[in-house]
């Protein structure tokens, strides 16, 4: 999902030039090719989660030592997966911000930030795995309740940047309204998922005393049975659950829409008027729907796969709502495609008609990220 950005689309060629000068001394690089403005220190993030992800794996394949009852590696390659995927997506969010001065400037600065800050928190996570001690919530010596402490501190500026991209893409109106909607929904779920973690400092496992800061259970202790993989408890209740689904909603929903405007030349009824824009709000729904409701079943002290009936009753009225909102943009689109509008302009003719720059690029992909102007 290669954004575009014209450096000279609000101020014009001069202007453009300008911004584009500006650009490279703040770290920002400008591809003449296209116009496409790249965050430097975020590539450089992604890259080295790119690095780490091999090294990691590696790593699990060769190292027989355990951590909590997992390969010592296999953390620090989830997080090089996870922080490689966000910095990805940062870097696209940013290039679709204006050149004004609470636009791209802005969110410049606060890219730097995130960057940095992501480069010491899984910095210091794969220290520890190559010394073979836990990462989180381990006070059992005083330099690993140090390390904590930074890891901690950087989570909180991570928190931060990450709140200050969502008020830059809040406050700024995108051509296409389809694709701001999912962006906005995307990083409001995906920020307060992050702020899930901060609850897992404050739970009743917390005992400086025993060198346990923390736990990503509840219920349970650390460590025990969990999923292949990501490792959420299979006993109790395990807060990483809603901290990983609600951080990427920032994805799904962008691939919701792409998907979308995929399937529209080949079915009418994705092609009406309000269609896409409806099924964006149906998956945003269901997205912030899952976060609160995940999140009530770990505090509970739930398994992810093991609801009480209470849980059960919350999973089937979230379905019944998404579903609700799924058949009323599908119900809107099969009256659009019976009009004349959409029978004499093809299947994208009332994508196109409600709003400029919306529906199948070239590719299938939403066009708004590929054109989108200041």
């Amino acid at each position: 999902m290669a954004a575009t950005h014209r450096l000279g689309d609000r101020n014009g060629g001069e202007g453009g030039a300008r911004d584009a000068a500006r650009c490279g001394r703040r770290g920002v690089r400008p591809s003449a090719a296209d116009g496409v403005v790249l965050h430097r220190p975020l590539l450089a993030l992604v890259g080295l989660m790119v690095l780490l992800a091999v090294v990691a794996l590696v790593g699990t394949l060769v190292d027989g030592r355990t951590v909590n009852g997992e390969p010592a590696w296999l953390k620090p390659l989830k997080f090089a997966v996870s922080f490689g995927v966000y910095g990805a997506t940062a870097v696209w969010l940013l290039s679709l911000l204006p050149a004004g001065p609470r636009g791209r400037p802005a969110g410049q600065r606060t890219g730097t930030v995130l960057a940095v800050a992501s480069i010491i928190e899984v910095g210091l996570i794969t220290m520890q795995a190559a010394r073979g001690s836990r990462s989180h919530f381990n006070g059992s010596t005083a330099f690993d309740s140090h390390v904590f402490a930074a890891m901690a501190g950087a989570a909180a500026v991570i928190w931060l940047s990450s709140l200050g991209i969502t008020l830059l893409v809040l406050r700024h109106r995108l051509p296409d309204r389809t694709l701001g909607l999912a962006l906005r929904a995307g990083m409001t779920i995906a920020v307060a998922a992050m702020a899930v973690a901060f609850l897992m400092t404050t739970g009743d496992q917390r005992d400086p005393a025993a060198g346990v800061l923390g736990a990503h259970a509840v219920g349970v202790a650390d460590g025990g049975d969990g999923l292949p993989v990501v490792g959420w408890s299979v006993e109790g209740g395990d807060l990483r659950v809603p901290h990983f689904l609600g951080m990427h909603a920032l994805q799904l929903l962008p691939l919701l829409l792409w998907a979308v405007d995929r399937g529209a030349p080949r079915w009418r009824r994705l092609a009406g008027p309000g269609v896409r824009h409806g099924l964006v709000r149906a998956g945003a729904v269901a997205c912030g729907g899952a976060l609160v409701l995940v999140t009530w079943q770990a505090l509970r002290g739930r398994p992810l796969l093991a609801p009480d009936p209470a849980g059960w009753a919350g999973v089937a009225l979230l379905v019944l709502v998404a579903a609700g909102l799924v058949a009323r943009a599908l119900r809107r689109g099969g009256a659009a495609g019976a009009g004349p509008a959409a029978a004499d302009g093809g299947p994208m003719a009332g994508a196109r008609s409600e709003e400029p720059g919306a529906g199948s690029a070239a590719g299938g992909a939403p066009s708004a990220p590929g054109r989108a102007r200041g």
